[in-house]
């Protein structure tokens, strides 16, 4: 599960002891019926500007911003760890950065300490690593976090906590006549114009957030429960499957593995690989190889074994993959068929083993 820092701080930025008491005894009483769970928090950074109360409120650049969470990201845990402690639990923290989720090795390493830690009785309290993970901060939020330890731990559900009840057919703080959306088989486009902007101006994510996360469970083969922090006993009732605990969004019927799962959602694209409508067909409809007689242009600056987003010719981003080439000599490869390409360079642009065709999946923009 995962908590949202407009429901884990007060109004003056401090951490909120009796939420985290509160969300501390759901949990407890989840471990004692036999369910195992992983928290994952955000509140440092805020907790920071608490604790040292900058002039002007909070700052906006990124190096503040990562000094504040490593000014908040004790106090925070100290909370948790007291909370826990009074029923007789043991917190153990853990901080991951997006190299832990980027590169193979770290991510079965992450996966393990995790394990490890539950296997050890202690209830891991997860955290992005903020003091080092500058990205993140900018551009990022734990939403997407909570979503991806969901798939790295291969979770059954996972509860995104927030301050509203759920999604809304409109924004509630608008409009009186927004009712909660309840069920969701697919995410639309229709869910996403209703989920609108940021939340708060304390937090990172908001609404639409929260959405992307849970597409990103469902696709994982994870139920998705977005819900109020504050609810009674909401932790026990998303778990449960009690009506109208908030919006569930249901996995997909057909997931994928554990290995494409990591191309499609721990990997930040290094950039885009467009291709005409004869290649989107054959990746799509026949699940084969991109090959370079199929690419149009590429944009961004990647390697080999960089993940890229695969556009089709209307710009609508419909795969991910690893490349097996450079942007850098694309004029020795892009357009040309598998004869005319010189010895040394791959025969495919991403292998269908590489590759992840998601359409309707969450994106992520490229880096500069």
């Amino acid at each position: 599960m995962k908590i949202g820092t407009s429901s884990v701080t007060t109004v003056d930025g401090s951490v909120d002891e009796r939420a985290v008491v509160k969300l501390c005894s759901e949990v407890a009483a989840l471990r004692a019926s036999g369910v195992v769970v992983v928290v994952v928090t955000s509140g440092a950074v805020t907790a920071g500007v608490a604790a040292l109360q900058p002039a002007g409120g909070r700052p906006a650049d990124p190096i503040t911003l990562q000094a504040l969470s490593a000014i908040g990201q004790h106090r925070l845990m100290r909370v948790y760890d007291e909370a826990l402690a009074r029923l007789g639990l043991l917190a153990g923290q853990v901080l991951l950065a997006p190299l832990d989720f980027g590169e193979r090795r770290q991510y079965l390493h992450a996966r393990a300490t995790i394990l490890r830690l539950i296997e050890l009785g202690v209830v891991p309290v997860v955290n992005e690593n903020d003091a080092v993970a500058d990205d993140e901060i900018r551009f990022g939020d734990n939403d997407r976090l909570a979503a991806l330890v969901a798939n790295l731990l291969g979770a059954e559900v996972l509860v995104l906590l927030t301050d509203t009840a759920g999604l809304f057919t409109a924004d509630p703080r608008t409009d009186d006549g927004a009712s909660l959306v309840e069920d969701v088989g697919e995410i639309g486009a229709e869910h996403e114009r209703a989920a609108g902007g940021p939340g708060s101006s304390g937090g990172s994510g908001g609404m639409a957030s929260k959405l992307a996360a849970a597409r990103m469970a469902s696709w994982s083969g994870v139920r998705a429960v977005i819900a109020a922090a504050h609810r009674p006993g909401v932790l026990s009732d998303a778990v449960s499957g009690v009506a109208g605990v908030g919006t569930v969004v249901q996995p997909r019927p057909r997931t994928l593995g554990a290995r494409k799962l990591w191309i499609a959602f721990a990997l930040d694209p290094a950039g885009r690989v467009v291709v005409d409508d004869g290649a989107r067909r054959a990746l799509v409809e026949r699940e084969a190889s991109l090959l370079a007689a199929g690419v149009v242009t590429v944009e961004g600056d990647f390697v080999p074994d960089d993940a890229v987003e695969i556009v089709g010719p209307d710009g609508v981003v419909f795969a991910k993959g690893l490349v097996g080439l450079s942007a850098a000599n694309a004029a020795d490869w892009v357009g040309r068929s598998s004869s005319e390409l010189a010895s040394g360079l791959a025969r495919e642009v991403v292998h269908r083993d590489d590759l992840v065709v998601l359409v309707g999946a969450p994106a992520r923009g490229a880096r500069r």
